[in-house]
């Protein structure tokens, strides 16, 4: 019965891995295939991408999940590209000085390719205005008009200072000119003897008895009299100095602007937008109140007022910094929006920057040209692509995009964590944003943020979710080889033959992980492709063939299985304790993966359970010592409840058992080694032996049903290596799930060894097929009385259990564990070893 039942749940051969005939191919090679052009295996993430592209409302960004290397990013380019071409040209974007509050940048919005005529457009006025400025105020019309203002200035000052002569005509007074620092002031003085005196000097005479005191005093109050008039005079000649240069700056400014206007009537013209016309109308004016600078220009203008030792004026391109343009965003050269793909996405890169420059005192200054767009304004009106989690980890850089993202404005600011000792000082006007943003991430990341960040599904209302697999049929398949030939044209490859087409797709089958999926991870496969035309190329060979794929996959494998090989090494040599033949109680092969990042392995790992009198229950060693993950625990746990079910339905369950991976010095985690714990408990209280050329993996449920686990073929082939190593016997196999067939694509050797005989793959659903294989003994169904079948593993367990709970009780009252037997309790015998099994 025991060989019925195993050759039943042996899996034959041709299941152990699909195979893709090359002769059925309708292709010699991939010279006959057109090259693929469209995008496979993503129906459901192109859907939901496309709806997101063409939903215009705000809020309905999209957040691209899936796992990495299964070409996202590539996919992602190429919807953009071809939903983006039917889109307008968005404007371009200018900042320009604001002259009333030059802390606060205007930003002006241009046609695509506006921007820039108009920034050459005012380069050109400026090089005018540089150019003929000199030459105005140097004109003959310009001296004309100065000097008659200047004559009709001079006429009336003399008139003013004719007629005060006139008055002090024959009072013996004059009027002189009196020097008073740097400037002349007129004054009245008595004439004595046709010599202008003073009146301190005057009246020292007058106490000498030089100069009549009648005299004297009549002239002081003459001169009183006609001082007020004098200084009435001095006034109107101070106001009429006012005037004067008043008029100097109005002929100024009037010359001045008729010229600049008459070179930027052009831009007028040619932008009617009433932000542009008001800031070329602010350029005029500014320009008309700060003349002095303008007549700088020509380099014969004063020295800068309070630095008298500063001899060199200032450049021309300083004087006309202010009315420059800075071009932001510049669409001229785009025929349809933008789309921008920010690999690196720190705050400076995504949403620009004040730039600031320190000067000869190291004084930190900045103006509106020193703005720096970043990739989320250069992508406005368009598309903008970024990975979350670059995103994420970038100070100051989720938060931005949210705030921009909800408000649909930027500001642009220089992210400083700094900012209490070093401000731009700048607050440039903000931008009004209309941009799709794309965000790349993985599902756990984009649960998470749901969860935590309430904004997360207001600013991205669309996911699409990209998946790792697809179905395996003739259509994929084709689609897969059109894939090859268009990389064997993108990366200059050899053409590949029927046979590595096929090689290649039952590698994707592996990577899948189910026979009947192909795999997405189209960017490892175009690595696959290029690792076999290395192989094909050192070999000389015309064609990539299905050698050239197997060698590439062997080098893979080779380049990154040291680890692998280390504890092969120690298994080989008897570091680590690894039975692959006889039997033994309690002691099982239990199957563990190992994953490096880019590459996994299987290895076997020796289980063994150990029972005894007591109430501890199951004691998972591993959790003891705090080696043990939660999913590990889970599994030890529902074994506990598996033998509730099973043997605890009459009587308590009272014993002590210990469960251990022997050998094992760093976490565990996982339920798949739950069934294997349970067959070496079986095992120790039936005390049957367990045959150790057959590795076990699989979980259980407290049903008793064998459930599916992962790396089912990274296991198979871990200890099929181990076998051979130790040389293959026939009889050496792996109990897996029956789930887990439709996942298995061994490695050929491994296949050959099946088909061959000498290694075996057996597929199991219940605990009652696994024990049955392991010990060559039935597991045993309910009598009518409720008891187990005779001598069944059941029985066997069920009686150890009722022994030890009948021996608990008696201890627990006599305080002895020697006395007699309790009644019904039998003398257990030891089991013989299961058929087609060496003794332990």
């Amino acid at each position: 019965m025991a060989r019925t039942r195993k050759k039943t749940l042996e899996v034959p051969a041709d299941a152990l891995r699909w195979r893709l005939d090359p002769t059925a191919l309708p292709f010699a090679s991939t010279d006959d295939l057109e090259p693929l052009d469209e995008i496979i295996g993503q129906e459901r993430g192109v859907e939901a991408f496309r709806f997101g592209m063409g939903m215009a409302k705000k809020g309905y960004n999209i957040f691209v999940t899936g796992q990495p290397g299964s070409g996202r990013l590539a996919t992602v380019r190429r919807l953009l590209a071809e939903l983006a071409a039917t889109d307008g040209v968005p404007d371009d974007l200018c900042y320009v000085n604001n002259f009333r509050h030059p802390e606060q940048p205007v930003l002006l919005r241009f046609a695509a390719g506006q921007g820039a005529q108009f920034k050459e457009g005012m380069r050109k006025f400026l090089d005018d205005v540089r150019r003929e400025a000199p030459q105005l105020f140097e004109s003959e019309e310009y001296i004309a008009r100065k000097n008659a203002i200047a004559e009709a200035h001079e006429r009336q000052v003399r008139e003013f200072y004719k007629s005060i002569e006139d008055k002090v005509k024959d009072t013996g007074l004059v009027v002189v000119r009196m020097q008073m620092g740097p400037i002349q002031r007129p004054d009245l003085v008595p004439l004595v003897d046709g010599e202008p005196r003073r009146m301190v000097d005057l009246e020292e005479m007058v106490e000498a008895g030089r100069f009549p005191r009648e005299e004297f005093e009549r002239l002081r109050d003459r001169r009183l009299e006609l001082k007020e008039e004098l200084d009435a005079i001095v006034q109107k000649v101070r106001e009429l100095h006012k005037a004067v240069a008043a008029k100097h700056e109005e002929v100024d400014r009037l010359m001045f602007t008729t010229l600049a206007r008459e070179h930027l009537e052009p831009l007028f013209e040619r932008y009617p937008d009433p932000k542009v016309r008001a800031y070329l109308d602010a350029v005029l004016e500014h320009m008309g109140k700060n003349l002095d600078d303008i007549k700088m220009l020509g380099g014969s203008g004063p020295a800068p007022q309070g630095m008298p030792f500063m001899a060199m004026a200032p450049s021309p391109e300083a004087i006309l910094h202010p009315y420059a343009v800075n071009l932001l965003v510049d669409n001229s050269e785009r025929t349809g929006p933008p789309v921008v793909v920010e690999s690196y996405p720190t705050y400076r890169n995504l949403f620009g920057s004040i730039e600031r420059l320190a000067d000869r005192m190291g004084t930190w200054r900045t103006d509106f040209t020193k703005i720096k767009a970043g990739s989320f304004v250069k992508a406005n009106g368009g598309y903008l692509v970024i990975n979350l989690l670059d995103a994420i980890m970038e100070p100051g850089v989720w938060q931005t995009l949210k705030r921009s993202l909800k408000t649909e404005t930027i500001e642009i600011e220089t992210y400083d964590p700094y900012y209490f000792i070093s401000s731009t000082g700048l607050k440039p006007e903000p931008i009004a944003m209309d941009v799709k943003v794309v965000v790349l991430g993985d599902a756990r990341i984009y649960a998470l943020l749901r969860h935590y960040d309430p904004d997360v599904p207001k600013i991205f209302k669309v996911r699409a979710d990209y998946e790792s697999s697809m179905d395996r049929t003739d259509q994929t398949l084709d689609k897969l080889a059109r894939f090859v030939r268009a990389e064997v044209d993108k990366q200059g490859l050899l053409p590949f033959a029927a046979s590595g087409v096929g090689a290649v797709a039952e590698e994707a089958v592996r990577m899948a992980g189910r026979q009947e999926k192909l795999t997405t991870a189209f960017p490892a496969l175009a690595d696959l492709l290029a690792e076999a035309d290395f192989q094909a190329r050192s070999a000389k060979a015309a064609q990539v063939d299905a050698g050239h794929v197997l060698a590439a996959v062997t080098a893979r494998v080779h380049r990154s299985n040291q680890m692998e090989e280390r504890l092969q090494e120690m298994i080989d040599r008897g570091s680590l304790f690894v039975d692959v033949d006889g039997a033994k109680v309690g002691q099982v092969n239990g199957l563990a993966v190992y994953s490096l990042g880019d590459y996994a392995f299987g290895k076997p790992a020796r289980i063994t359970a150990a029972t005894a009198l007591g109430k501890e229950g199951i004691i998972n060693i591993e959790r003891e010592a705090d080696m043990s993950g939660p999913t590990h625990n889970k599994g030890v746990l529902i074994l506990a409840g598996y033998l509730r079910e099973r043997f605890a339905q009459d009587k308590p369950l009272t014993l002590a058992a210990s469960i251990a991976f022997e050998q094992s010095y760093g976490g565990i985690d996982g339920d798949s080694a739950s069934s294997t714990e349970l067959y070496a408990l079986l095992s120790s209280l039936a005390d049957l032996p367990l045959r150790q050329d057959i590795a076990v993996t699989g979980s259980v449920n407290q049903k008793g049903e064998i459930q599916p686990i992962g790396g089912v073929n990274e296991k198979i082939e871990g200890f099929y290596q181990c076998c051979q190593r130790a040389g293959l016997t026939g009889r050496q196999g792996v109990m897996i799930p029956k789930a887990n067939v439709k996942d298995l694509m061994l490695r050929p050797e491994v296949v050959r060894a099946v088909e061959q005989g000498r290694f075996h793959v057996y597929a199991v659903q219940t605990v009652e097929e696994g024990v049955e294989l392991l010990t060559g003994t039935p597991a045993g169904t309910r009598t009518k009385a409720g008891g187990w079948t005779k001598g069944s593993v059941f029985a066997l367990a069920d009686a150890r259990l009722r022994e030890l709970g009948d021996t608990l009780r008696r201890w627990g009252k006599t305080g002895d564990d020697n006395g007699p037997a309790p009644k019904g309790t039998k003398a257990r015998q030891k089991p013989k070893a299961p058929k087609g099994a060496p003794e332990a």
